[in-house]
């Protein structure tokens, strides 16, 4: 067997194109305002694709840059600015921060209503109660590509490798909201290999490259492969190694190519669900 490849550029393609025609029939461009603080070059590449796809989108976006050694009271009177600003629908600051500032405590200060990443306490648990919020970008993504593949939820196993607080336990909410069987491994799990190939549905989202092996996966499972590891020679390559498991698994997402598109993708759609929640 040889895996069906789950084409997320394209899939994004199409979600930037709903939104973009959501955003036509709007009286307004929802804002958008990212805030980069530093110069780290993964989050300079990131920033600019964000950009390009916003403004393609037709959105009001912005990128704010700060210094590197910005304090941390520089930057949440930033956000402060921000949550106030009634032009401002969605605000990201982006990851990582220099060691001066406390992430935990700038996505905390963000307005919940404009917090377009998802990651926010309050919208951390609306999720996990079922209730309605602004949903992490990237697990949101996988969602999509799950769509798209076709993949049936419903009373399906699905395996959710890495417990992370952006990626693996949304993911684990999203799925157990669409009626999947859920069960989250991580380092210190029994077996995990043996957990793995119980999956129907896998995703591993650990950063930790070729992690997992084809004699993990079971015959015709979908994995989606959330990892991007930059690797000594300068490629990308993600939590799977995907030649071997392309052998046994039905449907896969490369790397690149996969869940990257989307969680940019997912980012416009949420600064569009926000904007329409805000100004009704």
């Amino acid at each position: 067997m040889s895996a069906r490849i789950i084409d997320g550029k394209a899939v994004a393609a199409e979600l930037r194109a709903r939104v973009a025609a959501r955003v036509a029939t709007l009286p307004f461009a929802p804002g958008l305002r990212v805030v980069r603080v530093g110069d780290d070059p993964a989050s300079g590449v990131y920033v600019r694709n964000k950009d390009r796809a916003a403004q393609g989108a037709g959105l009001n976006s912005a990128t704010m840059q700060m210094p590197a050694d910005t304090s941390e009271a520089a930057l949440l009177a930033t956000v402060a600015r921000l949550n106030a600003d009634p032009e401002v629908d969605g605000i990201l600051v982006q990851l990582p921060l220099p060691p001066q500032i406390d992430a935990l405590k700038v996505l905390a200060a963000i307005d919940p209503a404009k917090d377009v990443d998802g990651f926010h306490a309050m919208n951390a648990g609306l999720l996990a109660t079922g209730q309605r919020g602004l949903v992490p970008c990237t697990p949101k993504g996988v969602m999509h590509l799950l769509a798209a593949a076709g993949a049936a939820l419903p009373g399906a196993r699905a395996v959710v490798v890495g417990r992370s607080n952006i990626v693996g336990k949304p993911m684990a909410a999203l799925l157990l909201a669409a009626d999947a069987t859920v069960t989250v491994v991580h380092s210190r799990t029994r077996d995990l290999a043996a957990e793995c190939r119980r999956a129907e549905i896998l995703v591993a989202a650990v950063g930790r490259a070729g992690m997992v092996r084809g004699d993990w996966v079971a015959e015709g499972a979908t994995v989606i492969d959330v990892g991007i590891n930059r690797l000594p020679d300068g490629r990308l390559a993600g939590d799977v190694d995907f030649a071997a498991v392309r052998q046994h698994a039905g449907a896969i997402t490369p790397v690149p190519g996969g869940v990257g598109p989307m969680t940019i993708a997912c980012l416009l759609e949420n600064t569009v669900e926000a904007a329409i929640a805000r100004r009704g």
